[in-house]
């Protein structure tokens, strides 16, 4: 129960409840939410599976995993850059997840202190460039995520991630459900228009993008290709049933998704916002909201706590890695692994804060420090990892054993098979060339 819900905390994060909402928006509702349902069983779960499956077999860090599973399977030692760009992915992502995990701290005080009663049009906006304008404030909430996310994971994958996911993955359900009720008592009408917006089918708004663009997003919200999930199945026994306890991360991680979704859209049309908003729905276009209804200074610090305990239950799985490479590469033990770590990542996250502001001219190919960032790892090092896993586990491995580990009848296993070497690496690559164009 630990482990499935420390996966699920990993998986549960910014991108369900930030990105979730605003992708489905930009991509016409319940269109997205089919694709985003099929590329999260297809093709995820069984990508996760992978994951953990190497990961249990090597019982070390992504990359001395996968250079010790390649070297029992004949293989070269070469495969351990699938570990390499996979650690090197959570370390840079968690430097700018966790100014953003900043940004969600403060506005718990900000929706608290009721700067957002009464604004309308712009107020919001304004509020947020000004805090994205003010080094010292991004600089201090970036400094106490960071603080935060490092001494859970200091304390160690019992004591501190299973520990803390006990806690903040019910905490985060109990909030989104209430969240959910509420929203579903004060919009009235538009709790139904959001639930059609989002479940009734409309089968001409999928296009190539929106498939496209789900696929990305199941990638990302499932926190594959890492090293997180490799990390965390160096841990699991051989007790454990992947597949089932796949099927419930992913269930769960859907679960969220969805609640989300419906905590969010049934408040933008209840108050005339646009669905299609972007990425400034949670912290543009949420605060208009709970600035101009009944109980909406409660409602938004409810909200904001629930999205800062998902972007830590994240944060602290991105560190792992990394924790865990230290651990075993060097003399230092796990506190010292976590503070060299925390640091590292604290001091490129200055960079990116800074993007927003004092070096917001400064570009790397014409983006700036956070978006290069951003880029650079969720179109070309996620895609990368996850299609050198699934390629390994599908050619690389002995199927037959892998049959046996994962209790697979014949017949089921080789839809496993099919799906391994021929589907996955076929979208994974569409993912890649998409991230291109």
């Amino acid at each position: 129960m630990g482990f499935m819900l420390a996966a699920a905390g990993s998986a549960v994060g910014l991108g369900n409840i930030w990105k979730f909402p605003y992708m489905a928006g930009q991509m016409g509702g319940s269109a997205f939410v089919l694709t985003y349902l099929i590329c999260m069983f297809v093709i995820g779960l069984p990508i996760l599976v992978a994951e953990w499956l190497i990961g249990r077999r090597g019982q070390k860090n992504p990359i001395h995993t996968m250079e010790d599973v390649a070297a029992a399977e004949g293989r070269s030692k070469s495969w351990r850059w699938v570990g390499i760009i996979g650690v090197l992915g959570s370390f840079l992502i968690l430097s700018f997840y966790s100014v953003i995990g900043g940004w969600a701290t403060d506005y718990i005080f900000l929706a608290g202190n009721g700067t957002f009663t009464g604004l309308h049009g712009n107020g919001t906006s304004e509020v947020f460039q000004q805090f994205l304008g003010s080094v010292n404030h991004l600089l201090t909430w970036h400094t106490v995520f960071m603080l935060a996310t490092g001494l859970i994971v200091a304390m160690g994958v019992g004591a501190g991630l299973e520990r803390s996911c006990k806690i903040m993955m019910p905490g985060l359900g109990i909030l989104l459900i209430g969240l959910v009720i509420y929203a579903g008592v004060v919009s009235g009408p538009s709790f139904g228009k959001a639930f059609a917006f989002l479940f009734t089918p409309n089968w001409s708004a999928i296009t190539g993008k929106a498939v496209l663009a789900a696929l990305g997003h199941a990638f990302f919200s499932l926190s594959l290709g890492m090293g997180i999930m490799m990390a965390y199945g160096s841990y699991l026994g051989k007790d454990v049933n992947l597949i089932s306890t796949a099927r419930t991360v992913v269930i769960l991680d859907v679960i969220v998704a969805m609640l989300s979704g419906m905590a969010i859209f049934p408040l933008v049309f209840a108050n005339g916002l646009q669905p299609a908003e972007g990425p400034g729905l949670i912290f543009v276009t949420l605060p208009i909201a709970f600035g101009n209804m009944a109980g909406g200074t409660i409602i938004g610090v409810l909200f904001f706590i629930f999205l800062t305990f998902a972007a830590l239950t994240s944060s602290i799985s991105l560190l792992e890695p990394t924790v865990e490479l230290l651990e075993e590469k060097t003399h230092l033990g796990r506190i010292s692994a976590t503070l060299v770590s925390s640091v590292v990542i604290w001091a490129l996250g200055i960079a990116c804060l800074l993007s927003f502001n004092a070096w917001q001219d400064v570009t790397i190919f014409g983006k700036n420090i956070f978006d290069f960032l951003d880029y650079v790892t969720s179109k070309l090092m996620l895609p990368l990892t996850g299609l050198g896993t699934i390629i390994f586990a599908g050619w690389m491995m002995q199927q037959e054993t892998i049959r046996q580990e994962l209790n697979l009848s014949p017949v089921i296993f080789a839809g496993w098979k099919f799906l391994c070497r021929i589907v996955i690496p076929v979208a994974v690559v569409a993912i890649l060339v998409y991230g291109f164009m």
